[in-house]
């Protein structure tokens, strides 16, 4: 490892070096001159960690599509929404289904390892085709609805209710 003293760069050379960490956040970020508040906190660790997500308008319109009183899944409109979301850099299926659970938890639960472990008994292994990444969601969410009426739960807080679970029954198969 080579540190800024054996190397003695000119000046000229580091001045000239361009910083392009999250652009349009860092921008942001620079150009705040208000109170610090929550949501500004949220946005300064989610840049530190670089997870934040820029949705484009064409993807939120179709999250605003979704019917927050709908009992039932809407397989092509939610085809459409995780294929936006899924190629928006820094998402992927568990962030996907995140996302969707807080626009409507009666149609949506998150997909995450410990849910994943709960309903089938094996660890998550996400698939690499994004229309697969669709199928594998759709069928987790029909499954997850039969385990939900097996066992009388209530679908719109099955993903808080497994995780836990997962938490007491599988000590061993924590990662983090």
């Amino acid at each position: 490892m080579k540190s800024i003293q054996e190397e003695n760069p000119s000046t000229e050379k580091l001045l000239s070096l361009d910083f392009n960490f999250q652009p349009e956040l860092t921008e942001k970020l620079d150009n705040f001159n208000l109170d610090f508040n929550q949501e500004l906190i949220n946005e300064i660790v989610l840049w530190k960690i670089n997870r934040y997500v820029k949705l484009s308008s064409i993807t939120l319109d179709l999250i605003n599509k979704i019917d927050e009183k709908s009992n039932a899944v809407n397989p092509g409109l939610t085809g459409e929404i995780l294929l936006n979301l899924l190629q928006t850099k820094g998402i992927r299926l568990p962030m996907a289904s995140t996302i969707l659970r807080f626009k409507n938890p009666n149609i949506y639960q998150i997909i995450d390892q410990r849910v994943y472990r709960m309903i089938y008994g094996i660890e998550l292994k996400l698939r690499t085709n994004l229309n697969e990444n669709i199928l594998q969601y759709l069928e987790y969410l029909t499954d997850l609805r039969k385990v939900c009426n097996d066992f009388q739960i209530p679908f719109s807080e099955s993903d808080r209710i497994l995780y836990e679970y997962d938490k007491q029954v599988n000590l061993d198969k924590i990662k983090y």
